[in-house]
């Protein structure tokens, strides 16, 4: 064997290492992360993204920005380097296509979403975001029917769909009622359920508890991101006022399945508030 050809095998293998869990002593969740968190990393070289994460510990991905292809790879070769890789899909962002008329939105080409997700093994398929200029009260009202919908869908393949809030949703719709509540209350709990921000709901002052009461079982996912104090800027889990133990300590009412670390900024370098991150993750039992 060639020198060369020794190095790269022992790399793979210590990329397999991390990927069974060796730096994860005690955690029956694997480690799980959006992978938006370090898109300028995917979006300079998908592989070595990858890696880096595979190297710190994480085996478990919720991915962004399929339209058609995930990342400009076919659902073959992204397989493949998830293989490489060690990783498993666990859920996927899509957003509705009400403005933006793309590939895998939930308007456009869903059936191909769909199939090419579950190709891929991926258990969740979430709608994501609404854009500023779909917040509309005609949009609001749409919006379970098409929810709705793209569950149908998804579950002939086997696969969950979800809503994903950001804090837009606890704002009024009418009746004294939040967009949020109206989504809960005017879609199936077994065709809709939701991943909610835990991020998100903390800035709106609202207790993710008083939810889990009102909707139990209706929560399977989750992102879990810390707040800063005073700014209320996004930092690492840990290092913000989120009381998370009080949250997981709930988490069989909410119906919790997967959870994903996410953090949308940072001040730090991306790979540096991941570790800051991971460390906590794996210093407290609650998140076991």
């Amino acid at each position: 064997m060639q020198r060369k050809d020794f190095i790269k095998l022992s790399s793979l293998a210590f990329l397999g290492l991390y990927a069974c869990g060796i730096t994860r002593p005690g955690l029956k969740k694997p480690l799980a992360i959006q992978l938006y968190t370090i898109r300028d990393a995917v979006s300079a070289n998908l592989e070595k993204a990858l890696e880096k994460l595979a190297a710190l510990g994480f085996t478990e991905l919720e991915i962004y920005g399929y339209n058609g292809t995930f990342f400009g790879k076919s659902r073959t070769e992204f397989q493949h380097i998830l293989k490489q890789t060690g990783f498993k899909v666990i859920s996927s962002h899509h957003t509705t296509g009400i403005i933006h008329k793309d590939e895998g939105t939930l308007l456009h080409s869903w059936e191909k979403s769909v199939e090419d997700l579950h190709f891929i093994g991926s258990k969740y398929m979430v709608c994501s975001y609404l854009f500023p200029d779909e917040r509309t009260v005609e949009n609001y009202k749409k919006l379970p029917g098409l929810l709705e919908k793209s569950g149908e869908l998804t579950q002939k393949a086997g696969i969950q769909f979800a809503y994903h809030n950001h804090d837009f949703e606890f704002e009024q719709l009418e009746n004294n009622k939040n967009v949020y509540d109206f989504l809960l209350e005017n879609t199936s709990p077994e065709r809709v359920k939701m991943e909610l921000d835990l991020y998100w709901i903390s800035k709106t002052g609202l207790d993710p508890l008083s939810y889990f009461e009102k909707y139990p079982g209706r929560f399977p996912l989750w992102h879990v991101k810390d707040m800063k104090a005073g700014t209320k800027d996004f930092t690492e889990i840990g290092n913000g006022t989120i009381d998370f133990k009080r949250i997981f300590n709930a988490q069989e009412k909410a119906g919790l399945k997967y959870w994903f670390l996410e953090q949308d900024t940072s001040d730090k370098d991306i790979f540096e508030s991941i570790e800051i991150s991971k460390k906590y993750i794996l210093d407290n039992t609650f998140f076991k």
